[in-house]
């Protein structure tokens, strides 16, 4: 009894509130429901298009090969797979995973009306609980959806396990900017353009605020790399892209 006491009060962060850990996974379903048909328009704002670079820079470097099965968790809007395809070829599988089922429809739609159809599979899915076995995967991506998850340890556990030895892990996620001027500049970008640039475009300033703050609440690089370590990934390594702004963690599972 006390241990479902002390579960029930446990709280997590959603942005800069505390939240209980049951609800985080509700809340964020929210506002990834509302910010979905606005997604890609609002990263190229946010952005001024340097995400594409970015999502380009990070297929490039994956070491994705002709024939792999990947999993792209996080993967909703499509834009990752739509990269992957070519590289892995006919022979190859990209699964989709998303635990927003508006996401996972914005992108599967786009992609088929671009005939990407053959070798892409839409699962709707948790990373906290991945409904493969061990070792079906040859490389896991997951693009700026690791710091959405509740549970980030136990969803990089899961991503190990269901990787085959030496497979590959990779996270493109914000980061922590390494200049502090140019920190300052951030900042200002985040909090008071951000929010402005969702009401006036997707009509919902609050999500884009959350979006600002969960970034600020991801671990930074080196913390990250140690909870990569942690979960049975060995030669970590990090990228850090356009001053930290966003970094690249690739591991091998062991």
């Amino acid at each position: 009894m006390r241990g479902m006491n002390d579960q029930s009060t446990k709280t997590t962060h959603f942005g800069f509130r505390d939240v209980p850990v049951g609800e985080k996974q509700k809340l964020v379903g929210q506002v990834f429901t509302s910010v979905a048909r606005n997604y890609d328009l609002m990263n190229d704002l946010m952005s001024f298009g340097i995400h594409r670079l970015w999502k380009r820079h990070f297929i490039t470097i994956s070491g994705v090969r002709k024939g792999d099965r990947v999993l792209d968790l996080a993967g909703g809007t499509g834009d990752i797979a739509a990269l992957l395809k070519p590289v892995i070829g006919p022979e190859g599988e990209v699964v989709v995973g998303d635990i927003n089922a508006a996401m996972l429809g914005v992108g599967r739609d786009r992609l088929t009306d671009r005939g990407l159809v053959k070798g892409l599979r839409w699962v709707q899915m948790n990373a906290e609980a991945l409904p493969f076995p061990d070792a079906s995967f040859d490389a896991v991506t997951i693009a700026f959806g690791l710091r959405n998850v509740t549970d980030k340890d136990k969803a990089l556990a899961e991503m190990c396990r269901v990787l085959k030895p030496g497979g590959r892990l990779l996270v493109l996620e914000f980061s922590r900017v390494r200049n502090a001027t140019f920190g300052k500049l951030y900042d200002f970008h985040s909090f008071k353009v951000l929010p402005r640039l969702g009401r006036l475009f997707a009509h919902d300033a609050d999500s884009y605020q959350y979006l600002a703050e969960s970034i600020r609440k991801h671990p930074d690089q080196d913390t990250l790399k140690s909870m990569l370590e942690t979960a049975g990934f060995g030669h970590v390594e990090v990228r850090n892209l356009t001053g930290g702004i966003v970094a690249i963690h690739r591991g091998y599972k062991l």
